[in-house]
């Protein structure tokens, strides 16, 4: 029997090692670029599938002008929200109100506009609201030690029985109601082309992704909340104040959410008690096809954001090519490929 030598056992050893570190290289690429890769790859999907019955940019092709601004201007609500619910699943946390929040938001805002207030004090109303939400959120879950999923289904059901509350009995949102007419300056906000074709509220969006990419990056918020999504015992016994910490992502979260009611209300003129139904799932397949680990301590935002726009583009690119029932369907399917890839990259879910 060959047995091998010393030194073909080194260089057996060298060359295993040598492509195990190829392997885990290869890997960290794929997992860096792999979204960017996923978004372009849906959006040729959506260029191409009807170029037999329209031309390049063209009425009525998916990179039709007026058909990228309509995407930005119904993605808002989703990027305002995402970039902040990352934060907190990178501490190991969740928030399931995210989408009765973002509703009472919105009724809130649209019933200050109808009641005679003007744009700046509807803004502050509702903002305090959502502090107030994300007081209560972080008190149930780190006061009260109420585990995360069930305190936020709590709250969840509380904000939208509130919404459908302050809408008056017999109408279906606040809007305009006989003699009393919504502004129809409400729009402003979320539809009036200020720069590129974009609203506002876009703008705003954006400077709320800026900023949180920023505080990831260069704050301790970013750091402790990886930090504790990491190791909460190991960031306690370091000095890291877990409870405060994570209160403050939850008020971050809710004061978001409430960012998103208001442009949500602003774009459809009315305050929907209903318009947040969903968004929670939304936001979650987004944090999850950007990477973020589902057992936290490893995401980032910028990712999270463009997973954010994937399924605004596939949610739009959809009415072109299939009937809106299989939506949900189609949603649900995005959410189990965003699983298997957040398990194949991260590890985990």
């Amino acid at each position: 029997m060959n047995q091998m030598t010393p030194s073909e056992g080194n260089i057996s050893m060298e060359n295993t090692a040598l492509q195990q570190t190829r392997s885990e290289k290869t890997r960290a690429i794929i997992k860096r670029y792999y979204i960017y890769f996923v978004l372009a790859l849906v959006v040729v999907v959506f260029s191409v599938v009807r170029l037999d019955e329209v031309e390049w940019f063209e009425r009525g092709h998916f990179l039709n002008p007026n058909n990228i601004i309509n995407l930005l201007r119904i993605s808002v609500p989703i990027m305002t929200v995402a970039g902040a619910f990352t934060f907190l699943m990178i501490a190991e946390y969740i928030d399931l109100s995210i989408g009765s929040a973002m509703s009472l938001s919105g009724v809130v805002f649209a019933w200050m506009i109808l009641n005679g207030f003007g744009l700046a004090p509807a803004i502050i109303a509702t903002l305090i609201v959502g502090l107030l939400m994300g007081i209560i959120n972080g008190f149930l879950v780190m006061k009260l030690n109420i585990t995360p999923v069930i305190a936020t289904l709590i709250t969840l059901s509380l904000y939208k029985g509130i919404a459908l509350l302050i809408v008056p009995d017999g109408f279906s949102a606040i809007k305009s109601i006989g003699e009393q007419k919504m502004p129809a300056w409400i729009n402003n906000y979320a539809r009036e082309d200020v720069l590129f074709g974009l609203p506002i509220a876009f703008f705003v969006a954006i400077a709320v992704i800026i900023v949180l990419v920023v505080a990831q990056r260069k704050t301790l918020l970013g750091k402790y909340s990886a930090a504790i999504g990491g190791n909460a015992v190991a960031a306690e016994l370091s000095g890291i104040n877990r409870v405060k910490m994570v209160w403050i992502l939850y008020i971050i979260v809710a004061v978001s959410a409430a960012l998103a009611g208001m442009a949500r209300a602003s774009f459809i003129s009315m305050g929907d008690p209903l318009t947040g139904d969903g968004m929670e799932l939304w936001v979650i397949i987004a944090v999850m096809l950007g990477g973020t680990r589902f057992s936290g301590g490893e995401g980032q935002v910028e990712k999270t954001v463009i997973g954010a726009i994937i399924i605004i583009v596939v949610t739009v690119g959809m009415l072109t090519v299939i009937p809106a029932y299989w939506q949900t369907f189609a949603l649900g399917a995005v959410l189990l490929i965003a699983v298997i890839i957040n398990h194949q990259l991260v590890g985990e879910v």
